[in-house]
């Protein structure tokens, strides 16, 4: 038994040793073989190129994954830009295998799962150069077989990719096996496709600049910027990028296809990926978007009329009506069926993308004759029938997405959708003799017994329509403005018991608004949410409730609050979130413990500006928040940042310069404009989020008034600001600090640390407080036109634009504002009033956008707030 141990240790000792395998540099001769077991302490690499820039490995696109592939990373990212057998994986314990024929990668049971071709020579040697490619040669340095030559969803610096060349995306972030999306480079164009149909290309993008005529043979990114170029090297289209700024490796740039339909040039610099390109903008465009025959509208998915959510293969749609069923496409395209068909119209202004890239089978038809061509295809799905035109365009093999188009003047053709009717006579003839029982049976009756179960099936449908007639009644009575919830990608409608079953009975509030009460629910899928309960009843809370439903419902991006549904309970309103388990801003920035550190805060500051200039530039029209406070910023536990309560949002089409509208929001982050009678556009927001920002800077509200006790006698604060006490001795005194005022000056003179947190001192840079400090106060600009845009804040933030120096002659109402805000009374038409406990608002003189600060005049903060 001893012995039979010693063995066993022994094995152990040598397995151990032979499997501290060396990593190679540049080549590897045959009769090589490894593992992923063999290079287990190196992550799988096992031959790097000369100068390290790529790595050869065996690895798993995740830790958790037990399925190994042939890859090919970027040694600084991580990034893998080559996978061998991407749809053959191996396991830990697979071989790859390096003869004088070629690479052979090999199953657990020695299976060989991928090989390169057979080869025209012997081969010398592996090699793996400094530009990416994985080479095979011969004994005279002959290439014979490269990776270059069978690119997956990548392709690198300098690589070129040639024309009848693809790129497929790979079936999902952590699977490397091919996907549906792909993109083709043709001879005048790139195309990207979805199960090959196309729906997009390159040259459709306002990027995409033409500069000739010839004919495309390659393309390539590089330091240089993204080109597609022909004969003697001319440049045929400039594909307009982010140009790379100074530093180490930002001229490294690859091109992929994402395995969500996305065409993205990305640029490593500074430890990270910078996306420099991504095509198409339009996030409805790719194929699948909505999963089969969703409907996708601003980038959130819903069913068209006559269809509901799939609950097999979400996301997706599939027919209301269980009667009838959607056929599968088959190969045969003259088949004739003998089932019957019903063709579901999709509505006037639903588009299918790949119908724009595909001729139609014939002009001059009807809609009948069109049906007809498309009933006697078994591999026609649906099709499009254009009124004018009379084009009839057949949708093949396969569904995708469709989209509600926000034009529909520009296209006259109607869409339907092929459906079996699951009781057609071919299905009863299958069916065998079973299915005439009901006729046998009436036959066999005496005819006292049909009369009976006639009079029976009538009493049952008339009872059963009072009762449908009795219940669209009581809902009718319940909410008579259910009609603006007909909106194509609605969220879902709960039912009032089922918020109640997950709020338990609505006992436990997370925070309340303007609006209403927040609370925590918990649904029967498990899915923690939070329950918005509408308690201003009147026009402007079912105006609210639309709001919120229109706006959020229409919209997704990872920084805007999911609305996952509502419900409409007699004169009660309810809007269901996903929940954000840390709350909001406010309560995490501005309460008693620990700070927040300050990468948290700048992690924040660009998840928010992510978030607002996606409303801003993103979305068609363009919204504008018009309530951009700490309050309405939700945190997860992974500080996930995301803009919630649209209920105060402005739609701005692109023909408006801006919005005259009833002055909304909260004091102390209105703009200036909102009280001067002009034009309300996203600078207000922009303006907004400075305020916003500065808190974040220095931990605490802008606007801070606090009780003093003294009785008459000027008091100075540890801020250094006086504070001097009017009205009755007895009143309590008031000391008052404005710190956008104090953030102006300490700019002017460059102390920019005396601005954070104390509590964060050592740990934050001056540079680092200057970028947040100087953004800030660009934002805050009194000239609307001087503000940067959103997009352009989340560039300075990121570092792909320069940090703009704010205008010190745009900022001189922050004076102003701190001289009288820090004063302990002012007067108004003779009156003296007090100063009010939070920022109390300037309005400028209407008549004069541009007046001095000697024009601003006070408001209440019911004035300045609005109706709440």
């Amino acid at each position: 038994m001893a012995a039979a141990n010693t063995t066993v240790l022994l094995l152990i000792t040598l397995f151990t040793t032979t499997y501290s395998a060396t990593i190679y540099t540049g080549s590897i001769t045959p009769n090589f073989t490894t593992s992923q077991f063999q290079h287990i302490d190196s992550s799988g690499d096992f031959l790097r190129s000369p100068n390290h820039t790529y790595t050869a490995a065996i690895r798993n696109p995740q830790p958790s994954s037990p399925s190994y592939y042939l890859v090919i990373y970027h040694s600084d990212s991580h990034t893998i830009v080559w996978a061998a057998n991407r749809n053959h994986p191996i396991s830990v314990s697979g071989q790859i295998r390096l003869s004088f024929t070629g690479i052979t990668i090999h199953d657990d049971t020695s299976q060989t799962v991928w090989s390169t071709p057979e080869l025209n020579s012997t081969v010398d040697s592996l090699q793996l150069l400094d530009s990416g490619n994985l080479i095979l040669v011969d004994r005279f340095n002959k290439t014979l077989w490269q990776s270059f030559d069978h690119p997956t969803d990548t392709i690198v610096s300098g690589q070129r990719f040639p024309v009848g060349r693809s790129l497929i995306g790979n079936k999902f972030p952590a699977d490397h096996s091919a996907g549906d999306y792909s993109f083709t480079v043709t001879s005048g164009d790139g195309i990207l496709q979805w199960k090959n149909l196309t729906y997009y290309s390159l040259l459709m993008d306002s990027k995409s600049v033409i500069n000739s005529n010839v004919p495309i043979t390659y393309i390539t990114v590089n330091g240089s910027g993204f080109f597609m170029l022909g004969a003697l090297e001319s440049v045929v289209v400039n594909v307009l990028i982010t140009q790379a700024g100074s530093g180490s490796g930002s001229d490294y740039r690859i091109l992929k296809v994402s395995n969500d339909g996305y065409l993205v040039v990305m640029r490593y610099t500074n430890n990270d990926w910078v996306t420099d390109f991504s095509t198409p903008l339009d996030s409805c465009r790719p194929a699948f978007k909505c999963g089969k025959l969703g409907l996708c509208s601003t980038s959130s998915c819903s069913c068209p009329p006559g269809f509901r959510v799939d609950p097999v293969t979400k996301p997706g749609c599939s027919l209301s009506d269980n009667s009838y069923s959607l056929p599968e496409s088959c190969d045969d395209k003259t088949h004739n069926s003998s089932e019957s068909y019903y063709y579901v119209q999709l509505g006037t202004g639903v588009k299918y993308f790949p119908v724009d890239f595909i001729e139609p089978v014939r002009t001059g038809v009807s809609l009948s004759t069109c049906k007809d061509m498309c009933s006697k295809s078994c591999s026609c799905l649906g099709l499009f029938h254009g009124d004018e035109s009379g084009s009839c365009h057949l949708i093949e093999n396969h569904l995708g997405s469709l989209v509600l188009s926000s034009n529909n003047k520009t296209d006259d053709k109607i869409g339907f959708i092929k459906a079996i009717d699951s009781v057609s006579p071919s299905r009863n003839e299958e069916s065998g003799s079973g299915s005439d029982f009901p006729v046998i049976g009436l036959i066999l009756l005496p005819a006292t017994g049909v009369l009976v179960i006639a009079i029976f099936a009538v009493w049952i449908r008339i009872r059963s329509r009072n009762k449908k007639m009795k219940d669209c009644s009581k809902k009718s009575s319940d909410s008579d403005d259910l009609d603006m919830f007909s909106i194509a990608g609605l969220p879902v409608r709960f039912d009032y018991e089922e918020l109640v079953e997950a709020t338990v009975n609505f006992s436990t509030p997370i925070g309340s608004g303007g609006f209403g009460t927040v609370y925590k629910g918990v649904l029967r899928d498990k899915t923690v949410v939070a329950v918005k309960k509408i308690t201003a009843l009147g026009a402007q809370g079912k105006k609210e409730f639309g709001a919120e439903i229109a706006i959020i419902g229409n919209i997704h991006h990872v920084n805007l609050v999911k609305l996952k549904g509502f419900c409409a309970h007699g004169r009660e309103r309810f809007l269901v979130y996903e929940y954000m388990s840390r709350g909001s801003l406010d309560r995490t920035l501005f309460c008693p413990g620990p700070p927040m550190e300050w990468q948290e805060r700048f992690e924040i500051a660009v998840g928010t500006a992510r978030g607002l200039a996606y409303l801003h530039s993103g979305c068609e029209p363009k919204i504008i928040h018009c309530d951009v406070k700490p309050e309405n910023i939700l945190l997860s536990d992974n500080m996930q940042v995301k803009i919630s309560d649209f209920g105060l949002s402005k739609f701005l089409s692109p023909e408006q310069s801006g919005l005259f509208t009833t002055m909304r929001g909260t004091r102390g982050y209105l703009a200036p404009e909102w009280l001067t009678n002009t034009a309300i556009s996203d600078k207000t927001d922009v303006y907004s989020y400075g305020m916003v920002l500065l808190e974040l800077i220095q931990g605490r509200k802008n606007c801070v008034q606090a009780p003093s006790h003294g009785s008459g006698n000027p008091s100075t604060s540890t801020d250094g600001h006086s504070s001097v006490s009017s009205g009755s001795q007895n009143r309590p005194r008031a000391r008052a600090f404005y710190f956008p005022l104090q953030a102006l000056e300490m700019h002017e003179e460059g102390r920019y640390l005396e601005l954070v947190e104390p509590r964060l001192a050592g740990r934050v840079t001056n540079d680092e407080a200057a970028k947040l400090v100087k953004v800030a106060l660009c934002c805050l600009h009194e000239d609307p036109s001087l503000r940067p845009t959103m997009v352009n804040v989340v560039a300075m933030l990121e570092g792909t634009l320069p940090v703009g120096e704010p205008r010190l002659e745009s900022l001189n109402f922050l004076r102003f504002y701190g001289r009288r805000f820090t004063e302990p009374s002012t007067v108004v038409t003779g009156a003296e009033i007090e100063v009010p406990s939070g920022f109390m608002v300037a309005a400028i003189d209407s008549s004069s956008p541009s007046a001095s600060p000697n024009s601003f005049s006070y408001m209440s903060s019911q004035q300045v707030s609005g109706p709440r």
